[in-house]
Protein backbone atom coordinates (compact mmCIF):
# COMPACT_ATOMS: atom_id res chain seq x y z
CA UNK A 1 0.00 0.00 0.00
CA UNK A 2 1.27 3.41 -0.92
CA UNK A 3 1.09 5.63 2.18
CA UNK A 4 1.82 8.94 0.52
CA UNK A 5 -0.92 11.39 1.45
CA UNK A 6 -2.66 8.85 3.69
CA UNK A 7 -3.43 9.15 7.39
CA UNK A 8 -1.20 7.18 9.77
CA UNK A 9 -1.68 6.97 13.54
CA UNK A 10 1.18 5.94 15.83
CA UNK A 11 0.54 5.20 19.49
CA UNK A 12 3.44 5.71 21.87
CA UNK A 13 4.78 8.09 19.24
CA UNK A 14 6.49 10.42 21.69
CA UNK A 15 9.60 8.30 22.14
CA UNK A 16 11.51 5.17 21.19
CA UNK A 17 10.10 2.88 18.52
CA UNK A 18 6.98 4.99 18.09
CA UNK A 19 8.84 8.25 17.54
CA UNK A 20 11.14 6.74 14.93
CA UNK A 21 8.18 5.08 13.22
CA UNK A 22 6.40 8.42 13.04
CA UNK A 23 9.48 10.02 11.51
CA UNK A 24 9.77 7.26 8.89
CA UNK A 25 6.09 7.44 7.95
CA UNK A 26 6.23 11.22 7.61
CA UNK A 27 9.39 10.98 5.49
CA UNK A 28 7.45 8.74 3.09
CA UNK A 29 4.62 11.21 2.74
CA UNK A 30 2.11 9.97 5.32
CA UNK A 31 -0.01 12.38 7.35
CA UNK A 32 1.05 11.31 10.82
CA UNK A 33 -0.82 11.68 14.09
CA UNK A 34 1.30 11.04 17.17
CA UNK A 35 -0.58 9.61 20.15
CA UNK A 36 1.01 9.59 23.58
CA UNK A 37 0.23 10.18 27.25
CA UNK A 38 3.31 12.39 27.48
CA UNK A 39 2.07 15.67 26.05
CA UNK A 40 5.48 17.35 25.93
CA UNK A 41 7.25 14.46 24.20
CA UNK A 42 4.39 13.76 21.80
CA UNK A 43 4.04 17.40 20.82
CA UNK A 44 7.79 17.66 20.19
CA UNK A 45 7.80 14.70 17.79
CA UNK A 46 4.66 15.86 16.00
CA UNK A 47 6.13 19.34 15.54
CA UNK A 48 9.41 17.89 14.27
CA UNK A 49 7.72 15.81 11.55
CA UNK A 50 4.99 18.27 10.64
CA UNK A 51 2.31 16.02 12.06
CA UNK A 52 -0.50 16.26 14.58
CA UNK A 53 -0.37 15.39 18.28
CA UNK A 54 -3.30 13.91 20.18
CA UNK A 55 -3.09 13.03 23.87
CA UNK A 56 -4.23 9.47 24.45
CA UNK A 57 -4.47 6.76 27.07
CA UNK A 58 -4.81 3.73 24.82
CA UNK A 59 -6.53 1.64 27.51
CA UNK A 60 -9.26 4.24 28.03
CA UNK A 61 -12.14 3.99 25.56
CA UNK A 62 -13.14 7.64 25.56
CA UNK A 63 -9.54 8.88 25.39
CA UNK A 64 -8.84 6.64 22.39
CA UNK A 65 -12.05 7.69 20.62
CA UNK A 66 -11.24 11.37 21.16
CA UNK A 67 -7.69 10.98 19.84
CA UNK A 68 -8.83 9.17 16.70
CA UNK A 69 -11.60 11.71 16.14
CA UNK A 70 -9.07 14.54 16.33
CA UNK A 71 -6.82 12.72 13.86
CA UNK A 72 -9.72 12.05 11.48
CA UNK A 73 -10.81 15.68 11.62
CA UNK A 74 -7.39 16.80 10.39
CA UNK A 75 -6.15 13.90 8.28
CA UNK A 76 -9.17 11.72 7.53
CA UNK A 77 -9.78 8.13 8.59
CA UNK A 78 -6.58 6.20 9.24
CA UNK A 79 -5.11 4.00 6.56
CA UNK A 80 -2.36 2.90 8.96
CA UNK A 81 -2.31 2.25 12.70
CA UNK A 82 0.96 1.37 14.39
CA UNK A 83 0.56 0.32 18.02
CA UNK A 84 3.81 1.09 19.84
CA UNK A 85 2.46 2.23 23.21
CA UNK A 86 3.09 -0.10 26.11
CA UNK A 87 4.68 -0.55 29.51
CA UNK A 88 7.14 -2.94 31.08
CA UNK A 89 7.45 -4.31 34.58
CA UNK A 90 9.12 -7.25 36.25
CA UNK A 91 7.83 -9.13 39.26
CA UNK A 92 8.15 -12.73 40.36
CA UNK A 93 4.95 -14.70 40.76
CA UNK A 94 6.09 -15.59 44.26
CA UNK A 95 8.69 -13.25 45.70
CA UNK A 96 10.21 -12.49 49.07
CA UNK A 97 7.04 -10.72 50.17
CA UNK A 98 4.65 -13.37 48.92
CA UNK A 99 2.57 -13.62 45.74
CA UNK A 100 2.74 -10.97 43.06
CA UNK A 101 0.13 -8.25 43.52
CA UNK A 102 -2.81 -8.99 41.24
CA UNK A 103 -3.10 -5.27 40.51
CA UNK A 104 0.41 -5.29 39.00
CA UNK A 105 -0.57 -8.10 36.63
CA UNK A 106 -3.83 -6.40 35.71
CA UNK A 107 -2.13 -3.06 35.03
CA UNK A 108 0.29 -4.52 32.48
CA UNK A 109 -2.41 -6.58 30.79
CA UNK A 110 -4.71 -3.57 30.63
CA UNK A 111 -2.19 -1.24 29.00
CA UNK A 112 -0.40 -3.63 26.67
CA UNK A 113 -3.12 -6.05 25.63
CA UNK A 114 -6.43 -4.31 26.27
CA UNK A 115 -4.97 -1.00 25.07
CA UNK A 116 -3.70 -2.54 21.84
CA UNK A 117 -7.06 -4.20 21.18
CA UNK A 118 -8.89 -0.97 21.98
CA UNK A 119 -6.94 0.93 19.33
CA UNK A 120 -7.20 -1.93 16.84
CA UNK A 121 -10.99 -2.19 17.07
CA UNK A 122 -11.58 1.56 16.84
CA UNK A 123 -9.16 2.10 13.95
CA UNK A 124 -10.54 -0.94 12.09
CA UNK A 125 -14.08 0.42 12.38
CA UNK A 126 -12.97 3.70 10.80
CA UNK A 127 -10.96 1.97 8.08
CA UNK A 128 -13.80 -0.38 7.18
CA UNK A 129 -16.02 2.35 5.73
CA UNK A 130 -13.36 4.13 3.67
CA UNK A 131 -12.92 3.79 -0.09
CA UNK A 132 -10.41 1.04 -0.93
CA UNK A 133 -7.47 1.65 -3.24
CA UNK A 134 -7.15 0.05 -6.67
CA UNK A 135 -5.97 -3.19 -5.07
CA UNK A 136 -8.80 -3.39 -2.55
CA UNK A 137 -6.71 -2.21 0.40
CA UNK A 138 -8.37 -0.10 3.05
CA UNK A 139 -5.67 -0.20 5.68
CA UNK A 140 -3.06 -1.99 7.73
CA UNK A 141 -2.76 -2.37 11.48
CA UNK A 142 0.66 -3.14 12.93
CA UNK A 143 1.00 -3.98 16.62
CA UNK A 144 4.06 -4.41 18.79
CA UNK A 145 4.60 -7.56 20.82
CA UNK A 146 8.01 -8.74 22.05
CA UNK A 147 10.25 -11.78 21.90
CA UNK A 148 9.16 -12.18 25.53
CA UNK A 149 5.88 -13.49 24.11
CA UNK A 150 7.82 -16.62 23.10
CA UNK A 151 10.74 -16.89 25.52
CA UNK A 152 9.78 -14.80 28.51
CA UNK A 153 12.19 -14.66 31.39
CA UNK A 154 11.72 -15.18 35.10
CA UNK A 155 9.81 -12.20 36.43
CA UNK A 156 8.10 -11.51 33.10
CA UNK A 157 4.89 -13.50 33.56
CA UNK A 158 2.66 -10.42 33.26
CA UNK A 159 4.65 -8.79 30.45
CA UNK A 160 4.94 -12.03 28.49
CA UNK A 161 1.22 -12.71 28.92
CA UNK A 162 0.35 -9.25 27.63
CA UNK A 163 2.59 -9.58 24.58
CA UNK A 164 1.56 -13.19 24.01
CA UNK A 165 -2.03 -12.02 23.88
CA UNK A 166 -1.16 -9.56 21.13
CA UNK A 167 0.49 -12.30 19.08
CA UNK A 168 -2.45 -14.66 19.63
CA UNK A 169 -5.07 -12.21 18.39
CA UNK A 170 -3.12 -11.32 15.23
CA UNK A 171 -4.38 -14.17 13.04
CA UNK A 172 -8.05 -14.10 14.08
CA UNK A 173 -8.09 -10.32 13.67
CA UNK A 174 -6.51 -10.61 10.22
CA UNK A 175 -9.00 -13.27 9.20
CA UNK A 176 -11.98 -11.26 10.42
CA UNK A 177 -10.88 -7.93 8.94
CA UNK A 178 -9.87 -9.39 5.57
CA UNK A 179 -13.39 -8.84 4.23
CA UNK A 180 -12.76 -5.11 4.58
CA UNK A 181 -9.34 -5.19 2.94
CA UNK A 182 -7.59 -4.52 6.26
CA UNK A 183 -4.36 -6.35 7.06
CA UNK A 184 -3.14 -7.12 10.59
CA UNK A 185 0.51 -7.83 11.38
CA UNK A 186 2.46 -7.93 14.64
CA UNK A 187 6.15 -7.22 15.14
CA UNK A 188 8.06 -8.82 18.00
CA UNK A 189 11.24 -6.84 18.74
CA UNK A 190 14.13 -8.15 20.79
CA UNK A 191 16.59 -5.95 22.66
CA UNK A 192 16.27 -2.42 21.30
CA UNK A 193 17.97 0.83 22.24
CA UNK A 194 14.84 2.41 23.67
CA UNK A 195 14.91 5.09 26.38
CA UNK A 196 14.24 2.54 29.13
CA UNK A 197 17.10 0.27 28.11
CA UNK A 198 19.48 3.17 27.54
CA UNK A 199 19.09 4.10 31.20
CA UNK A 200 21.07 0.97 32.10
CA UNK A 201 24.84 1.26 32.75
CA UNK A 202 26.97 1.08 29.61
CA UNK A 203 28.59 -2.19 30.67
CA UNK A 204 25.17 -3.77 31.08
CA UNK A 205 24.14 -2.53 27.63
CA UNK A 206 27.33 -3.95 26.15
CA UNK A 207 26.65 -7.31 27.79
CA UNK A 208 23.14 -7.42 26.39
CA UNK A 209 24.39 -6.51 22.91
CA UNK A 210 27.00 -9.27 23.06
CA UNK A 211 24.28 -11.85 23.69
CA UNK A 212 22.73 -11.18 20.27
CA UNK A 213 24.04 -13.59 17.60
CA UNK A 214 24.10 -11.20 14.64
CA UNK A 215 24.43 -8.36 14.36
CA UNK A 216 25.88 -8.22 17.91
CA UNK A 217 24.31 -4.89 18.83
CA UNK A 218 21.13 -3.53 20.27
CA UNK A 219 18.40 -2.97 17.75
CA UNK A 220 18.00 0.62 16.63
CA UNK A 221 14.53 2.19 16.48
CA UNK A 222 15.27 2.82 12.78
CA UNK A 223 15.49 -0.96 12.26
CA UNK A 224 11.97 -1.29 13.61
CA UNK A 225 10.68 1.62 11.54
CA UNK A 226 12.12 0.09 8.36
CA UNK A 227 10.21 -3.10 9.02
CA UNK A 228 7.01 -1.14 9.57
CA UNK A 229 7.45 0.47 6.16
CA UNK A 230 8.11 -2.94 4.57
CA UNK A 231 4.96 -4.41 6.07
CA UNK A 232 2.87 -1.50 4.82
CA UNK A 233 4.40 -1.76 1.35
CA UNK A 234 3.96 -5.53 0.95
CA UNK A 235 0.27 -6.29 0.52
CA UNK A 236 0.84 -10.04 0.90
CA UNK A 237 2.04 -9.77 4.49
CA UNK A 238 -0.96 -10.49 6.66
CA UNK A 239 -1.86 -12.39 9.82
CA UNK A 240 1.79 -12.85 10.71
CA UNK A 241 4.00 -12.22 13.74
CA UNK A 242 7.51 -11.20 12.71
CA UNK A 243 10.44 -11.39 15.11
CA UNK A 244 13.07 -8.68 14.69
CA UNK A 245 15.80 -9.68 17.11
CA UNK A 246 19.11 -10.62 15.45
CA UNK A 247 18.35 -14.33 16.17
CA UNK A 248 18.22 -13.66 19.91
CA UNK A 249 16.58 -16.23 22.19
CA UNK A 250 16.19 -15.04 25.76
CA UNK A 251 17.63 -17.22 28.55
CA UNK A 252 15.53 -17.99 31.65
CA UNK A 253 17.00 -14.99 33.47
Amino acid sequence: MDIKGKSAVVTGGGSGLGAETGRALAAHGALVTVLDRNIEAGTAVATEIGGLFAPCDIADEESAKAALALSAERHGAPAVLVNCAGIGGASRIVGRDGPMALSDFERIIRVNLVGTFNMLRLAAASMSVTTPDQNGNRGVIISTASVAAFDGQIGQAAYSASKGGITAMTLPAARELSRFGIRVVTLAPGLFATPLLLELPEDVQAGLAASIPYPPRLGAPADFAKLVLSVIDNDYLNGEVIRIDGALRLPPK
